[in-house]
């Protein structure tokens, strides 16, 4: 599974749509603003066939640290809830992810193991 980034968006956006990259990034940078702000004020954002954003208030509830097996009172919070609309839902069931038939796990995609450069001890190598 690859990660791509609002830089990488800007410069595809740009050259499909034969824009300027400055203004591409600035209408998205707005966009982006404009969800916050709104999601700040408690306002549902609801995009047909995308999916809705809401916000919802997660109740008190008492914890435990896992280290020092204290509890402790957790406060309530708000927190965003993302319901995928009907395209991105069809889009997603066209493409499963592959699973490993031993454990029934998802399976990594090629592309990010070998850009994490693991070794075989756990340790993560660095390339320079």
């Amino acid at each position: 599974m690859a990660t791509v980034t609002k830089k990488e968006l800007i410069d595809r956006i740009a050259d499909h749509e034969v824009c300027k990259r400055v203004v591409v990034k600035r209408i998205i940078q707005s966009f982006l603003d404009s969800i916050i702000n709104e999601l700040g004020h408690g306002n549902r954002l609801e995009f047909r066939d995308f999916g809705v954003f809401e916000c919802r208030t997660r109740a008190p509830r008492r914890a435990q640290n896992p280290k020092t097996l204290d509890k402790v009172q957790v406060p309530s919070r708000r927190t965003v809830k993302f319901k995928a609309g009907r395209i991105l839902k069809e889009r997603l069931a066209k493409n499963p992810p592959a699973v490993d038939a031993a454990t029934g796990l998802p399976v990594e995609g090629s592309a990010q193991r070998s850009r994490a450069g693991t070794m075989g001890d756990g340790a993560v190598k660095r390339h320079s």
